[in-house]
């Protein structure tokens, strides 16, 4: 009996042992999930995410990782977190047969001189068996000037030397103007609304690095494309004469909102060759408002929400008056915009009581593709008040019958369901090119307008015969 029990001790020693044994030979397989970790543009002073690699022990015995080690150390812009411990260099680490160890990475970069974005590089080195592994990292680091929870009460210029990255919000006061020069970069974190109770001006011009961008400040690429990463620019009723030349809106939640009429005989807000793009909930939202635009695209904006209220790319309320020439308003349904209510949703209602409104869309495209809208144009008319809506060389998009209320000028009727022909729509790669392709029905469907000799890029449009419908000239 004793020898069958000392039997068993031994067999149990022998199999126990084996299994704590560590494979020691130079030929352990590792595997690490990728060679080289790459962020994103990430702003001085400010964190990035946190991004992760793995290594796995591809053998059927344990393995030791001698090192791994941050090559810059404690003075790095990188920070580590191995086997759940924030440190710099981690030694003798046992992986477990066919197991595998998560890496942490983040960086904090320091302020310098430099106005462009500057890369940053660091290594982590990986060490067992007398072998070396190596997981480059990178960076681009870009300066900003950081504004938090700022209010402008006196005449202030923004100029283009360094981006602005906008923290808990921005107030302009009632007596104050902003000015943004061309070229000016607009970063805002998600609690970072603008709220306009004086003027605003934004002076872009047509080449790109010329343009004004407003956008979310997270550019890694989970949220560079997510709509909703900041609040957006709110005119409040006191706001005048404000003036958006050459302004590009991306991912916003409701990227214009403006309350109130003008205080005089200039537009509340007048937008010139804008791009409102990939908000969440609106595009343009207008309460009893005075809006005019030129040459403006307003496009992929609008989630589940409920008519009248949100999920349009423009909604235009409470009354008011507003002028749309040469306006692209397109929406198609895709991962990020569910397009569940019309581009365009107009009403007189939504005050104490109906309110005149008068809206004139002359030139533009109202179309939608996907989702869940049948008409691209909702109209509410209530009351006997005035509501006075036309479509001027428009072409739109309706499933069934056109909107009450609305009148119907020029080539508009014949437009009508006509599919626009945009030069690029790939919705599985998010790509949407809303220029023209050659074989559109939009070519040279327009009446020229005195003023508007050129398109959203700044070219020149067809004048003195007929322009293109939309905001963008076939060159």
């Amino acid at each position: 009996m004793c020898r069958i029990i000392s039997f068993f001790i031994v067999i149990v020693f022998f199999f126990s042992c084996k299994k704590e044994t560590f494979v020691t030979s130079g030929d352990a397989r590792l595997s690490i999930s990728i060679d080289t970790l790459k962020f994103d543009t990430v702003f001085t002073t400010v964190g990035s995410i946190t991004q992760s690699f793995k290594i796995r022990n591809d053998n059927n015995q344990k393995l030791r990782l001698n090192n791994i080690k941050l090559m810059g150390g404690a003075s790095s812009s990188f920070q580590l977190n191995i086997d759940g411990q924030p440190t710099a260099i981690a030694s003798d680490l046992e992986l477990a047969a066919n197991d595998s160890l998560y890496i942490f990475v983040k960086i904090i970069i320091n302020q310098n001189t430099a106005n462009l974005p500057f890369l940053v590089k660091d290594s982590i080195k990986i060490e067992f068996n007398g072998n070396t592994n190596w997981v480059q990292l990178q960076a681009y680091g870009q300066n900003a000037r950081f504004l938090k929870n700022q209010k402008i009460t006196s005449n202030t210029t923004w100029n283009n030397q360094l981006p602005y990255v906008i923290l808990g919000g921005l107030t302009v006061d009632t007596f104050a103007t902003l000015t943004i020069d061309k070229g000016t970069k607009i970063y805002c974190s998600a609690n970072a609304p603008i709220i306009i109770h004086g003027t605003l001006k934004i002076n872009g011009e047509k080449d790109t690095d010329d343009r004004v961008y407003f956008r979310g400040d997270r550019l890694d690429n989970d949220y560079k494309d997510l709509p909703g990463g900041w609040p957006g620019i709110t005119f409040s009723n006191a706001s005048k004469n404000n003036v958006m030349n050459f302004a590009v809106l991306k991912n916003a939640h409701q990227a214009i909102v403006t309350i109130g009429g003008a205080t005089n005989i200039i537009p509340k807000l007048t937008l010139n060759e804008c791009i409102i793009d990939n908000a969440y909930d609106i595009g343009l939202s207008a309460f009893s408002s005075s809006v005019n635009s030129r040459n403006c695209l307003f496009s992929n904006c609008g989630n589940n929400a409920t008519l009248g209220e949100g999920g349009s790319n423009i909604i235009l309320r409470g009354g008011g008056n507003y002028a749309f020439n040469y306006a692209t308003i397109a929406t198609f349904g895709n991962i990020y915009t569910t397009h569940k209510q019309p581009v365009l949703y107009i009403s007189n209602s939504g005050g104490a009581s109906p309110a005149a409104l008068s809206a004139i869309f002359k030139n533009s495209i109202i179309y939608g593709e996907g989702g869940l809208a049948d008409d691209e144009i909702k109209t509410d008319k209530q009351g006997t008040t005035l509501f006075d809506v036309t479509l001027d060389n428009v072409l739109y998009k309706v499933k069934n019958a056109d909107p009450p209320n609305i009148r119907l000028l020029n080539n508009t009727t014949a437009l009508k369901n006509q599919n626009p022909m945009f030069n690029t729509i790939n919705i599985l790669r998010n790509i949407y090119d809303f220029h023209l392709k050659p074989t559109s029905p939009c070519i040279n469907k327009g009446t020229p307008i005195v003023g508007i000799n050129f398109d959203l890029d700044g070219k020149i449009r067809t004048f003195g015969s007929s322009p293109d419908v939309g905001c963008y000239e076939l060159q």
